[in-house]
């Protein structure tokens, strides 16, 4: 079987995107900019230009973390912070959230180190990924901020997919659609 692939212009950039199964019938196309440095850089810049004000950006581990960190070095921003798949060492007072999402297909746990929490308290606090698609990792980030005192002033991406596009609460940069087994898109 021969791979098949979508191509994408974003942010002024065209990549070519392998389209992976998931299962019952449906596709999905393969964003990810780790090692990409001219299509982080460019998507980074993009979302900055329609970012609402805030006072500190919030991902989850572990795609969102080049675009989050390049995003904060554009924007002269002294910190981000980071939602991580485990626990660790120096965590203390760990909030979690519960998350299933599109591309793991198992449910995983979201951690904020308290101290974190404690930073995020009463700022205005931007969501951003890098994909958004049925919404789950952007509830569990949502949700780790409320319990944390923060006041949610967007969720960014730099593409949304499937049920996220009928959403109007994201920034986002380009829509990706979702695809057949065959590789044609479904509209």
């Amino acid at each position: 079987m021969s791979e098949k692939f979508y191509t994408i212009k974003v942010a002024g950039l065209e990549r070519q995107l392998p389209l992976c199964p998931l299962g019952n019938g449906m596709m999905i196309a393969a964003f990810v900019i780790f090692g990409d440095m001219e299509l982080t850089e460019a998507c980074a810049r993009e979302l900055i230009k329609r970012a609402p004000e805030h006072d500190v950006l919030i991902t989850a581990e572990s795609k969102g973390i080049p675009l989050i960190c390049e995003m904060a070095r554009q924007g002269h921003e002294k910190k981000y912070l980071l939602a991580r798949k485990a626990p660790k060492l120096y965590m203390q007072d760990v909030f979690t959230a519960e998350v299933r999402s599109i591309t793991t297909g198992h449910w995983q746990t979201l951690c904020l180190d308290g101290r974190d929490a404690e930073y995020m308290k009463g700022k205005r606090v931007l969501i951003v990924d890098d994909v958004i698609s049925t919404g789950e990792s952007l509830r569990a980030l949502e949700g780790l901020v409320t319990r944390a005192g923060g006041n949610i002033v967007g969720r960014m991406a730099i593409l949304a997919e499937g049920k996220a596009l009928e959403r109007d609460d994201l920034i986002y940069l380009e829509k990706l659609p979702l695809f057949r087994a065959d590789g044609t898109p479904i509209e």
